[in-house]
């Protein structure tokens, strides 16, 4: 990945607007934010007597998506996503070293390498719900560790349920350190599965004319804010992800520092490949990141959102100079950072700097209701969404 950043265009500072997949990936394929496409759970209604999953065809018709364009002029599309408890998944989709009739995106590409093409691979490597075929080996997990969790699926879904019911764990810090090598060993594993994609790819001869745009739909917390996983907040561990966009032909790298959105990467491939994107253009709520290769990058406020499992609803903005607020909207709760000074988040500053919260809240609010959601006039209460099985279950 740092391979790819190093001849690429990296922004830095890139900020998912939700921090759990469902919502986050879907604004990469509409270029409008989650309250606007609607996908921001697995079920568009959930009752004991009725459940209806989301289909962005229902939810919000109107729109166009990135993959749709694309066919429209002309190109093969696919998409490659596995699911995080399907073994072999990540970048190579099933190992990129096996041949091509066993490896999905590579026997794609393959058969159309001759046409323009357009292929999404979504890899869960570094999920929480996902743990390698063959086994961890530990290789990060510090010597003489009394092997009081082994890193197990079961183990890391148990943490995140105690984690939301409790407000916090309670780990050791010899766990703490456990749950963090276990992270980066598969952070590690997933990398070299993308170094074998990357080699297999090359292989086909259509480099010098393939855009590459690396990034991920959130992060994960492993322990910064006394929880694990995802989706529930919207602090930086789960929002702050790569961007990188590779050019072909172009192998000199530049780094940007300045704050940009996933709200941004629809609008930024669509300019890149000179598209005709009548009519779709008029949907985007962010903007294309071409000028920012070279010259400036936008300078405005990062949004971001989470109803994750209807269990909170919260919402954030982080402003060109580094200010951050996240609300929580059911609790009527709000925290400010600076994240100059404190980028881990760890010093709430909304009763120290009262106005400074209340400029925030107000551009966040004034935001939401200019994309036709205004957050004052709803209702704000926890229910049940569940994303897997388990989380349905009455006990």
């Amino acid at each position: 990945i740092d391979s790819v950043a190093r001849n690429g265009i990296s922004f830095t500072h890139a900020y998912s607007v939700a921090s759990w997949t469902v919502p986050a990936s879907m604004t990469w394929f509409t270029g409008v934010f989650p309250s606007e496409h609607r996908m921001v759970n697995k079920f568009a209604l959930y009752t004991p007597n009725e459940q209806k999953p989301a289909k962005l065809s229902e939810l919000a018709p109107s729109l166009t998506t990135l993959a749709a364009v694309l066919k429209k002029n002309g190109y093969a599309t696919g998409g490659v996503p596995r699911h995080p408890r399907g073994r072999g998944g990540g970048a190579g989709g099933g190992g990129a070293a096996h041949k091509h009739k066993h490896n999905p995106p590579l026997k794609s590409l393959d058969e159309n390498k001759s046409r323009k093409f357009f292929l999404f691979l979504h890899g869960y490597d570094c999920h929480g719900q996902y743990a390698p075929a063959d086994g961890y080996d530990f290789r990060f997990v510090e010597k003489g560790y009394d092997r009081r969790y082994t890193g197990s699926e079961i183990e890391q879904e148990t943490l995140r349920e105690e984690g939301l019911a409790n407000g916090r764990l309670t780990l050791r810090d010899a766990d703490v350190k456990f749950w963090r090598a276990i992270y980066d060993e598969k952070i590690q594993r997933a990398d070299a599965r993308f170094k074998q994609f990357l080699d297999s790819f090359e292989k086909l001869g259509v480099s010098d004319r393939t855009l590459f745009v690396l990034t991920s739909d959130h992060g994960t917390e492993v322990f910064e804010h006394r929880r694990v996983d995802h989706g529930y907040t919207l602090y930086d561990e789960q929002l702050h992800v790569p961007l990188i966009v590779k050019l072909p032909g172009r192998s000199e790298g530049r780094s940007v520092p300045h704050r940009v959105s996933s709200i941004d990467v629809m609008p930024t491939i669509l300019d890149l490949l000179d598209v005709d994107a009548a009519g779709v253009k008029d949907q985007f709520r962010g903007v294309s990141l071409v000028p920012a290769f070279d010259g400036p990058a936008p300078n405005r406020d990062c949004f971001s959102e989470t109803d994750y499992r209807e269990y909170t609803f919260k919402r954030s903005i982080i402003s060109p100079d580094g200010w951050k607020l996240i609300a929580t909207l059911e609790k009527k709760q709000r925290e400010l950072y600076d994240l100059n000074a404190d980028s881990g988040e760890q010093r709430d500053l909304s009763e120290n700097d009262p106005r400074r919260a209340d400029e925030l809240e107000a551009r966040m609010y004034a935001h939401f209701k200019r994309i036709g959601h205004d957050l004052a006039a709803r209702r704000w209460e926890p229910g049940l969404n569940p994303v897997y099985p388990s989380q349905g279950k009455k006990k």
